[in-house]
């Protein structure tokens, strides 16, 4: 009846697909990379019905509605530090914004009770069968599963294994963006500053607990670069050259990056896969049509894991049309919310002054401002199917009935 399957990531996407698994009474496992959750990250958003519906039947609206940050406003600065222009908390945060560690422990939480879940791992290699996939791990043994679903993210190690090179799927879209945490010294209140050059985006935010701390946010406009994506040091170098020689507080916040024990750093990119199974491999979220930032890939992501699981269960068995129905369901709307991320770079750090000071002009007018808010939550709308959670024979759906245990490895 393919109900062993093993999903590849515990960002967002997995965790919500092993938890919809678990309560259509299929057995997930989730192996993650990292030894443990990650922590950190900026702020992840929801917007419009579709997302709130699918966060509601969850049961995890209530708990999102109070950790929610309460949206992070935008101001946009001059060199000598005078604001230009000024944009809302709904504007970046939409209905409902919550840091991203927050929204992944809830995640974890509510599939555990029906998901194994293996830290510290990865797949190394599918090898389909005519019953399932054989998979084996860099650590852990070997296993036989019924399916595997690539569930992590736009460099995803399943798509990478089962369908071919990144570079077949990963379209550079002309921009890099980093992010890192510092001290606040700046006196930051509520919401981010922001100072563009051409080409270039300079923003440091105030933490949503600690108002001690901040977060950096940097954008910038180059060619597809090489460098190791596991050398934090050569990417500071990266930064640092791409801001050299700007005004503000641009040299404060580079001072800080060089002590930053953490930094994330990555082009803004896209991903595009012509069909998204291959035989007993799918994939979903940002693995399949995601974007780096700007793409809605949070949302989209929670709903992809819905509907994929409630056609997995509707199939009884037959993956091929699960995979199929699932696609034909989301391929449209996943691409329209996407699209966002080939604008998000541009809007951000536009190429030239003239480009900046065009923006500023127009999203000071409130009726322009309100129709993007509108815009944004009708690409973020799909039509939901109804998939009722059958569950394990004998058990309410939702009911811890065993605990599998969390490995580290």
């Amino acid at each position: 009846m393919n109900r062993n399957v093993l999903i590849s990531g515990a960002s967002v996407a997995g965790p919500a697909l092993a938890y919809w698994l678990g309560r259509h009474g299929f057995k997930p496992t989730v192996v993650e990379l990292a030894p443990a959750l990650r922590r950190g990250g900026h702020a992840v958003d929801f917007r419009g019905a579709t997302h709130l519906t699918v966060l509601e039947r969850m049961g995890l609206l209530p708990e999102l509605r109070r950790l929610r940050t309460g949206g992070s406003p935008m101001r946009f600065v001059d060199e000598r530090g005078r604001t230009l222009l000024r944009l809302p908390a709904e504007f970046a945060g939409g209905e409902i914004e919550v840091l991203r560690e927050d929204l992944a422990r809830l995640l974890h939480e509510h599939s555990l009770p029906h998901t194994e879940y293996l830290f510290g791992d990865s797949i190394t290699g599918l090898t389909e069968t005519p019953t399932g996939v054989r998979v084996d791990f860099q650590r852990a043994a070997s296993r036989d599963f019924d399916l595997v679903i690539g569930a992590d993210g736009l460099h995803s190690n399943v798509r990478r294994l089962a369908f071919g090179p990144e570079e077949n799927h990963v379209s550079h879209l002309g921009y890099y963006a980093a992010t890192w945490q510092l001290a606040n010294d700046l006196g930051l209140g509520k919401g981010s500053v922001a100072y563009n050059a051409p080409g270039r985006l300079a923003s440091v935010g105030a933490d949503h607990r600690d108002p001690a701390r901040a977060g950096a946010f940097f954008v910038f406009a180059a060619p597809e670069l090489t460098y190791d994506r596991h050398d934090p040091e050569q990417q500071k170098r990266l930064i640092e050259d791409a801001f050299s020689g700007l005004g503000w507080e641009v040299p404060r916040l580079l001072a800080s990056l060089r002590e930053a024990p953490e930094l994330y750093f990555d082009s803004i990119s896209r991903a595009d896969v012509d069909t998204w199974s291959r035989g007993r491999v799918c994939l979903v979220g940002d693995a399949a049509c995601g974007a780096t930032i700007g793409g809605m890939g949070t949302g989209t992501a929670v709903v992809a894991a819905y509907v994929l699981a409630g056609e997995l269960a509707r199939a009884r068995g037959d993956h091929r049309a699960a995979f199929t129905r699932y696609e034909n369901r989301l391929r449209k709307y996943a691409k329209g919310c996407q699209a966002g991320g080939g604008r998000t770079g541009k809007f951000l750090a536009p190429a030239t002054a003239t480009a900046i000071r065009l923006r500023n002009a127009a999203l000071s007018r409130p009726l322009l401002l309100n129709a993007m808010l509108k815009l944004g939550e009708k690409v973020s709308t799909v039509a939901l199917p109804d998939y009722p959670a059958d569950g394990r024979p004998g058990v309410t759906p939702g009911t811890p009935v065993d605990r599998p245990r969390t490995t580290v490895r």
